[in-house]
């Protein structure tokens, strides 16, 4: 080894370190991207989409409905908040029936789904016996009880048929008798054919269809084959026909899709394309609350049918694509929810309930965009009418009910507890360690002055 000019040996280098690898910048719109679905992927994400879904629906659908009803009313010679109170008493009345529904375990629910059924039954007959049943627009489906208040049984039909249908089909699927078509068949389809029977007697269209789609929704969702779907789907489809050329009425509906003119050839079209009006006089962010010229005697039930029209002329597209990601949302989560579960009546109540609440929105949606015909359905949980409100909010506490009882959802819940519920009860369990002098400690300790440092003594 070479020596140094002091005739040292020279002193070992120490080794070099190693460059330190630089960090890779991560994409911040990756990131951002991961941090929404990590959110979105949550165990709640769901019941949160139901509760505040239908929450903002229902307040929006109040503030809308006063909205619009306010000239109907001061036409009929009632106060302008007439209707708006009605709803509003109707909104009260559902609160109950949604909490009560989503505190429900399952048990009930099946348990309950035979008497809504025949409760249900027994009041469509009712409606069609004379003195009984009162006739509104031209359909017979209405029942007073008592004052101003009336009550659509129909309405309740829907609620009748996603609870029962929902028990049968798991009940069977239980058993392994799914495989056998006559079991995917009857009594379900009997059933539904009875409710649609009772509903068309009273001349409403509109609730047989979301009623098929209710039942279509049902045996999709209990795997049906394609042969018998498409069989139970042609006879549906041959019995509408049927229905629609027997009417004048239904076919002047039909030849008003798409109309730009009040009078389209020998139909009728001023509600549809009055609506369509509404609809473009909003611009992007809308006229304002209470400043629509269309309800003015314009357009027709305009806080029924086609309050969505008066919502576009008032809050514009920003207000309409609102209303559409709020059913979105609703939507999904209801997917969701029957899609994550085990359990099979869950997973066949909340598809139906689903397939209900979008069927029926999307028909109404339609109607009033003029790409479907009227078919004189009001747009769920939004507008004005208790009979379609009460049931809607009873099958939203279901959805509610479902979201919570999942594995995942229920040890998320468990896990928010109140900070003051955890510090009572670990003071609880050291009470009853140390008894009562540990509470008699804490007492004095909170009452002791702060000790001073050693640089005041």
């Amino acid at each position: 080894m070479p020596s140094s000019r002091t005739g040292r040996p020279p002193a070992p280098r120490a080794p070099r370190r190693p460059a330190a690898a630089r960090p890779v910048r991560e994409n911040p719109l990756r990131r951002l991207h991961a941090r929404a679905w990590k959110a979105w992927d949550r165990p709640l994400t769901a019941y949160y989409l139901i509760a505040g879904g239908s929450l903002l629906l229902i307040v929006l659908g109040l503030v809308m409905v006063y909205s619009a009803s306010q000239i109907t009313a001061l036409q009929l010679s009632l106060p302008g908040s007439y209707f708006f109170r009605k709803q509003f008493l109707a909104a009260l009345i559902g609160g109950v029936l949604l909490f009560a529904a989503s505190r429900m375990p399952v048990k009930l629910h099946r348990a309950l789904a035979y008497p809504i059924l025949a409760g249900a039954v027994f009041l469509m007959i009712l409606v069609q016996v004379p003195g009984i049943g009162v006739t509104v627009n031209g359909n017979q489906n209405w029942i007073p009880i008592g004052g101003s208040f009336q009550v659509q049984p129909s309405e309740f039909g829907k609620l009748a048929l996603v609870l029962w249908g929902a028990d049968l089909i798991a009940r069977k699927q239980e058993k392994k008798l799914l495989t056998q078509w006559k079991h995917m068949l009857v009594p379900l389809v009997p059933a539904a054919f009875l409710l649609l029977g009772l509903i068309m007697l009273g001349g409403d269209m509109g609730t047989a269809i979301i009623l098929t789609a209710i039942l279509f929704g049902l045996l999709w969702l209990a795997g049906a084959p394609t042969r018998l779907f498409a069989g139970v789907l042609s006879i549906a489809a041959v019995i509408g026909v049927i229905l629609i050329k027997t009417s004048p009425n239904r076919m002047a509906r039909l030849a008003c899709i798409g109309a730009t003119e009040p009078r389209s050839g020998v139909a009728d079209c001023w509600q549809a394309v009055h609506g369509i009006y509404a609809l473009a006089s909003g611009g992007l962010f809308g006229s304002g609350l209470g400043a629509s010229v269309e309800k003015w005697g314009q357009l027709p039930e305009a806080h029924t049918d086609f309050i969505f029209a008066v919502t576009g002329e008032e809050l514009g597209l920003a207000g309409t694509l609102s209303v559409l990601a709020l059913f979105a949302a609703l939507g999904y989560a209801g997917i969701r929810v029957a899609g994550r579960t085990e359990d099979p009546f869950v997973r066949y109540a909340a598809g139906g309930v689903t397939t209900w609440i979008i069927a029926q929105a999307v028909i109404n949606i339609g109607a009033v965009l003029g790409l479907l015909p009227i078919a004189g359905v009001p747009l769920p949980l939004f507008s004005y009418g208790g009979s379609a409100l009460l049931p809607t909010m009873f099958a939203i506490g279901l959805l509610i009910a479902f979201a919570r009882d999942e594995p995942a959802a229920r040890a998320a819940l468990a896990m928010r507890q109140p900070r003051f519920g955890r510090k009572r009860a670990g003071a609880s369990a050291t009470g009853r360690v140390s008894g009562r002098g540990s509470r008699r400690w804490n007492t004095m300790r909170r009452r002791a002055p702060v000790a001073r440092s050693s640089g005041e003594r």
